[in-house]
């Protein structure tokens, strides 16, 4: 199977996780397409492929020749909560004119350039899209697919390198990738995840994350008879909200600028329930939009005279920069290896997180590749097969440069 067989075969694998769940994974059909990369990776020859209880996926490449650091690859499995993953139409477009795509037509879906202008740079190349009524799955799917194929390739053509380990996580989207993440196991000097997007990305700065769950509890009261009397939750729950910076948010920030993003609201009279996650990548500035969640909750509750609002901070992720830097040859075999594939390595700062930077904290130092996958987490999203091929080279590369 070549890189773009292995990603159709993937993304037809529903793993979206859940971030109300309480169990690990958050969605048992995490484990479908887990076990089913262990089967594919006993075939290609790595015997010691395996899916955990957790429905992580952990497999050793044996070293072939004398190499100093034992290296890893990492990718996450599931699928993000905003958009479906389920019963993923993908299409293949060769040799991309550079106009508007119909992903459909009956529905009225288009990526068009106007919006999208980035699909300009990619006329001529060969994308992979949706049908418009799912998200694709390039995020993270596209980096599966391509740690997968390199493997492959290493071991098909006796490649050189030394140790590999390879692992596949579930929930990272929703910040839970490493909860069960067995680093002492993995047993590697450093990892790279594969989790970025276009090609070239070398990405080693991220937000620091939190979430807030705001939990408002209103007074239900007939509204004939309700002056003075009724409090109501949802009506509450917008008065919170515009207590909030309304500029700081994702569709107007950018760079290092951070944010706090309304993900998702419920509620009525009685009850309402707003979850935001919080980001930005100076912790000190994290910590202040936090103190405004806090002080908004006061507010409302001292202008009511009661406590009608509780406000739940949990912090998810940190910035890696400070436990990358100290590590500059991981970053120099990844530079080294783009610029041997004719690709110039950029650096910029990840406006969300990945497994990589809890996996940091935790020991193990862990930067960010590029997948060659775009506009993820909606229906829009779309994944360039060039590129893709591109990094499956890097990845190999990497494993032949490395010390």
């Amino acid at each position: 199977m070549s890189v773009k067989e292995k990603f159709l075969d993937y993304v037809s694998y529903d793993t979206q996780s859940d971030s109300s769940s309480t169990t690990m994974p958050s969605t048992m059909k995490q484990k479908l397409l887990a076990q089913h990369l262990a089967d594919e990776m006993v075939a290609m020859g790595i015997e010691d492929a395996h899916m955990d209880e957790w429905g992580y996926v952990y497999g050793t490449i044996p070293a072939n020749c004398e190499k100093k650091n034992v290296i890893g690859f990492i990718a996450h499995m599931d699928t993000a909560e905003e958009v479906s993953g389920a019963n993923v139409k993908a299409r293949v477009i060769e040799n991309y004119d550079g106009e508007d795509i119909v992903l459909n037509k009956e529905l009225g879906i288009v990526t068009d350039v106007e919006n999208f202008p980035i699909l300009k740079k990619f006329k001529g190349k060969t994308l992979i899209v949706t049908d418009g009524t799912t998200l694709l799955g390039a995020d993270d799917k596209a980096g599966v697919a391509e740690i997968m194929q390199a493997a492959e390739d290493i071991i098909k053509n006796n490649l050189p390198h030394g140790e590999i380990h390879i692992a596949f996580t579930p929930d990272e989207e929703i910040g839970a990738g490493p909860d069960k993440f067995d680093v002492k196991g993995f047993g590697c000097d450093f990892a790279y995840t594969l989790d970025g997007g276009e090609l070239g990305g070398l990405d080693y700065e991220n937000f620091n994350g939190t979430s807030a769950e705001v939990e408002i509890t209103g007074r239900s009261v007939h509204p004939g008879s309700a002056k003075n009397k009724m409090i109501n939750a949802s009506r509450v729950a917008m008065e919170f909200a515009s207590l909030l910076p309304s500029r700081e948010v994702p569709e107007n920030t950018e760079g290092y600028e951070g944010f706090a993003h309304l993900n998702n609201m419920e509620g009525d009279v009685e009850h309402a329930h707003l979850h935001y996650i919080i980001r930005d990548h100076d912790r000190d500035l994290l910590e202040a939009r936090k103190d405004k969640f806090n002080l908004a909750a006061e507010f409302i509750n001292r202008k009511y005279g009661l406590e009608l609002v509780k406000v739940t901070l949990k912090d998810a992720y940190s910035n890696m920069k400070e436990m990358i830097l100290p590590h500059q040859e991981i970053l120099d075999v990844a530079r080294t290896a783009m610029r041997k594939n004719g690709v110039e390595p950029v650096t910029t700062p990840i406006r969300g997180g990945t497994d990589g930077a809890r996996l940091s904290f935790m020991g193990l130092p862990c930067p960010n590749l590029c997948t060659g996958g775009e506009l993820a987490h909606g229906r829009n999203e779309f994944a360039v097969l060039e590129e893709m091929e591109t990094i499956v080279e890097i990845v190999k590369s990497i494993a032949e440069l490395v010390e």
